[in-house]
């Protein structure tokens, strides 16, 4: 099988998961569901794989974290192989093409696993086979995406509706589908057509680069322009700030993977994947549901359903149901559970206050 360029994506700033994820230090960095950070999971999930020829893995950040990623890597069990700067993040369709020139630099039939550095995968040996099986379509000659089994009717993800069969677990694309309301989100569930679009991709370099030519000529022009005018070393590729500012931003999804006829999906996988976009998945996954309650450096007292987590002071929480408490050195969040989403608001609000200390 040919080489595969594990490329994980740790740029962005996790800011639904506030007051914990900040600018400096966002969520991909932060060991959340473990004594690891979600960067070094990510990772060590790599490494895991069997059967195939991994490169060691390419981190795209922005270019203020760099210390943030050194640290995550040992030298031994976690092995960098270079890292890119952005000094701006500009979605993932410059990150694609950029992972894609750099990886056909190395070898030009090379295949590039992309993926987020900020994902929860419960079941890392069903990762691995479904990266087999995407690099099997991907040498078949197809920009391969993740499907992921529905576990109830989402209306906070894309999805992805598979058509024919290309090889084992690995359709066509039919459609994907924007995020449905809630009706049609039931419906998808019971269609077994249908998956959560996870937004990790297996690809042949030289056709992604074809592709995007194809469909997003601007974006591919600037990307390769901002690549040419970066200060290269070793092990670090800093991205030019003025050239990659003239890079269109857009997701890799609207300006390739949604107009080629090239789009291969696998799945829908079970592996237990979760992005963690919000407190309340990071309550569920803690375990604090039906009953029970997470606690770190807190008192919790006739409880249920309840997060509690503080890097600062103890908190003591009292009769509580369904509710996530995270209190950091300079801010405390108290938010009903199934209202996690609208943290996002108090962001809004601490920007138009010009508080940028607690961003």
């Amino acid at each position: 099988m040919t080489e595969i360029f594990p490329v994980i994506m740790a740029g962005g700033t996790g800011t639904r998961l506030w007051p914990l994820s900040r600018r400096a230090h966002p969520k991909q960095f932060q060991p959340l569901l473990s004594e690891k950070s979600m960067l070094a999971e990510t990772t060590d999930r790599l490494t895991a794989i069997d059967g195939i020829q991994l490169a060691d893995p390419m981190v795209i950040c922005g270019a203020a974290h760099e210390s943030l990623v050194r640290d995550c890597f040992d030298g031994e069990t976690r092995k960098l192989g270079r890292m890119v700067l952005e000094p701006e993040g500009r979605n993932t369709a410059p990150v694609a093409i950029i992972a894609a020139s750099l990886a056909a630099e190395e070898n030009e039939d090379a295949l590039v696993l992309l993926l987020p550095a900020d994902h929860h995968i419960a079941d890392p040996a069903a990762f691995g086979d479904a990266v087999r099986k995407a690099a099997a379509a991907a040498e078949q000659g197809y920009l391969t995406t993740f499907g992921i089994a529905p576990s109830h009717p989402e209306t906070g993800y894309g999805y992805i509706l598979r058509g024919e069969p290309l090889s084992v677990g690995a359709y066509t694309v039919e459609q994907f589908v924007e995020k449905p309301d809630r009706e049609t989100a039931e419906a998808y569930l019971k269609d077994d057509r249908y998956s959560w679009n996870a937004g990790i991709f297996l690809f042949p370099a030289r056709l992604l680069l074809k592709e995007a030519e194809a469909h997003a000529p601007e974006i591919l022009r600037a990307s390769i322009d901002a690549l040419r005018a970066s200060m290269r070393t070793t092990d670090k590729i800093a991205l030019d700030a003025e050239a990659f500012a003239a890079v269109p931003g857009d997701s890799i999804d609207y300006a390739i993977m949604e107009r080629t006829d090239r789009a291969a999906v696998i799945g829908p996988v079970s592996m237990g994947w979760n992005d963690i976009g919000s407190w309340h998945a990071v309550r569920e996954l803690k375990g604090a549901t039906e009953g029970h309650n997470a606690a770190d450096n807190a008192i919790v007292s006739n409880c249920h359903n309840t997060l509690v987590h503080s890097d600062g002071p103890l908190v003591a929480a009292i009769g509580l149901e369904n509710v996530v408490i995270i209190a950091t050195g300079d801010a405390v969040l108290v938010v009903d559970a199934d209202h996690a989403q609208e943290v996002k608001g108090v962001i809004d609000t601490l920007k138009a206050a010009g508080r940028d200390d607690l961003l």
